[in-house]
């Protein structure tokens, strides 16, 4: 059965995965280490875990497999669940999977390093915008209908 991952810490969002959930009938697993208000919609669940470094995102790729979608921008997060067979979605709508996986975590490294390297290189990268918005939804219909019909239903 299709399950729907939110990586919740920093999730803009949640609201939006939580209708286009519900419109396909898919259980969602907003995972978090506390600080996220549970939501009343009963295919919504509320995953709480220990606080500390990526507990959160532990508990996600010990969790997720195939036929499963999962929402995140935590690019070691997303190549371990691309690893165990998932669909990864950045928050901007962009895919992430065994064809591109390599080259994010290449360019999240080296973006580290520069931004080490040079105290001044702080931040970047754009804002989200309602276009990223819109491309997410757009993006998480197509995943929810794929990752269904692979798990059968």
């Amino acid at each position: 059965m299709t399950r729907l991952f939110i990586d919740a810490d920093a999730c803009p969002v949640k609201a939006e995965a939580e209708r286009v959930a519900t419109r396909h009938g898919v259980k969602m697993l907003v995972v978090s280490n506390g600080g996220i208000r549970p939501s009343p919609n009963p295919l919504v669940e509320s995953v709480f875990v220990a606080a500390g470094p990526d507990e959160a995102d532990k508990w996600i790729a010990d969790s997720c497999g195939p036929g499963d979608v999962v929402v995140t921008g935590d690019i070691p997060l997303a190549a371990k669940c691309v690893a165990a067979g998932a669909r990864v979605l950045k928050h901007n709508g962009e895919e992430l999977g065994t064809a591109n996986i390599g080259m994010a975590l290449a360019t999240r490294d080296l973006m580290q390093d520069l931004r080490s390297a040079d105290p001044f290189r702080q931040g970047g990268g754009r804002p989200f915008s309602k276009a990223d918005r819109s491309r997410f939804l757009d993006v998480l219909d197509r995943a929810l209908r794929a990752a269904k019909a692979q798990s059968g239903g």
